[in-house]
């Protein structure tokens, strides 16, 4: 082989390492850029560090929550929710909604009761039996007020300075949790 033939070879040879890195970077950037928009624009990865949503969601357990829903429809009492800390935004808390925008929210001998009503709220999520008596408490327009499922161990709205979460800091509705293992939320 001449010298010109393995020069030949050794520059036809940089050029196809050359066109693998460069396919490598655009697939690694490709991955990088939709794993940003997947977890700032779809779902909110998270890991729940405390015990406040016992039996429902244990300490570590990592949930994924759904951002889109909540531009189609309002949250619903009942709903597993993470969003911003009404108290210092950079925290994310996972509660359940438990007030409606107009509701007003009293808890007696621990049981939730809503606008003035004689029978508390369905709450078989409970495992405890809750104590307290908290409230009234008056959820203004766009906002929620949320609660843990382990009531007597919830730092939640009825300890907040700001009591109650407006609609937009909500994040997403939780569906899942991941880790120990798979469960379905309702």
């Amino acid at each position: 082989m001449s010298e010109e033939n393995k020069a030949e070879e050794n520059e036809e040879q940089k050029t196809k390492a050359k066109s693998e890195i460069i396919s490598w970077v655009k697939t690694i950037i490709f991955a990088l850029v939709l794993a940003f928009f997947i977890n700032n624009f779809i779902i909110v990865n998270a890991t729940v560090p405390t015990g406040s949503m016992e039996n429902t969601i244990m300490p570590n357990n990592r949930i994924i929550a759904l951002r889109l829903i909540y531009y189609f429809e309002n949250p619903e009492r009942g709903d597993i929710v993470v969003f911003k800390y009404p108290d210092n935004e950079e925290i994310l808390y996972v509660k359940r909604v438990i007030g409606l925008p107009g509701d007003t929210v009293e808890v007696k001998d621990g049981r939730v009761y809503i606008n003035g009503a004689d029978t508390p709220i369905a709450d078989e999520y409970i495992k405890e039996t809750a104590y307290g008596n908290y409230g009234p408490y008056e959820v203004p327009d766009g906002s929620y007020f949320m609660m843990g499922d382990n009531r007597n161990e919830s730092l939640d709205s009825r300890f907040w300075v700001n009591k109650f979460v407006e609609k937009d800091k909500i994040l997403g509705k939780v569906y899942f949790k991941y880790y120990p293992k798979i469960e379905k939320l309702d």
